[in-house]
């Protein structure tokens, strides 16, 4: 049996979750114990020693990083076909998938940081709102030249350059910015939501979030703590200023990266 290691609202996860249920694969979904308090249990540590998800365990094997989650999905299960079978095409969707993942995920994540966990209120949370929503669309501004006269990010089919776009669309949407109307791209967004395995994985994420009531007193009791790494870290630095980094690292109410042992 296939067990995936997620939380709902993570797009990585998000992207591990469609790709399997487009090829039909049975799997498990489990939600770490005491994830997000930074003192994840050693048995999940064992299969995923960043401590983070998505992580998918196959029998013996275990396997962290969405990215490489996809690959061995693909690899391991060929059909449905996610990838297109030219190379470069290959190559063109995979930097869609990395400047998702590296990019866009850090506004959408920087949005939860104000929206629910309330690092920042009055008028500098509405600067930082401000300047996610600008970042956002030009991202959109990219995404819709990325998509240019095709049908799909994939090509002529649905595939990993969709399935890795989709979580950060309908991530953004949730905070107020959607493509704009009449755009390709939001026709494209209108048209993935009604697939089966992104309407599931979609209606998974909405309702996590109506239990995201109450999170913030959490957090600022330090029982709940956000991962500040990579990306993450740029972002808030850029947009938001060290002083909510300051404050949190103040609070012991941020985590890093683990330590491998």
């Amino acid at each position: 049996m296939v067990v995936l290691y997620e939380h709902p609202l993570s797009p990585y996860a998000q992207k591990n979750k469609i790709a399997l249920r487009e090829k039909d694969i049975p799997f498990e979904l489990i939600t770490p114990d005491a994830f997000g308090s930074g003192g994840t249990s050693n048995d999940f540590l064992k299969v995923s020693p960043r401590g983070e998800v998505p992580t998918l365990v196959d029998d013996d094997i275990a396997i962290f990083d969405s990215t490489i989650i996809l690959e061995y999905i693909e690899d391991n299960w060929p059909t449905p076909p996610l990838l297109p079978t030219d190379a470069a095409e290959r190559a063109r969707v995979r930097m869609i998938e990395d400047v998702m993942d590296t990019h866009m995920e850090a506004i959408n994540w920087g949005l939860g940081e104000i929206f629910y966990f309330k690092r920042a209120e009055g008028k500098q949370a509405d600067e930082i709102v401000a300047k996610a929503a600008a970042q956002t669309q030009g991202f959109f501004t990219w995404l819709e030249a990325q998509l240019g006269t095709r049908g799909w990010f994939n090509g002529d089919a649905f595939g990993w350059g969709d399935l890795s776009v989709i979580p950060y669309v309908n991530g953004a949407a949730s905070f107020g910015n959607l493509p704009p109307e009449g755009s390709r791209l939001h026709a494209w967004a209108a048209r993935m939501n009604t697939r089966p395995s992104v309407a599931q994985t979609a209606s998974e994420a909405a309702a996590s979030v109506e239990t995201m009531t109450g999170v913030a007193d959490i957090v600022a009791q330090g029982l709940f703590k956000r991962e500040y790494r990579d990306h993450r870290l740029e972002w808030m630095v850029k947009t938001a200023g060290l002083d909510v980094i300051a404050e949190g690292l103040e609070k012991n109410n941020i985590r890093f990266s683990n330590d491998f042992s």
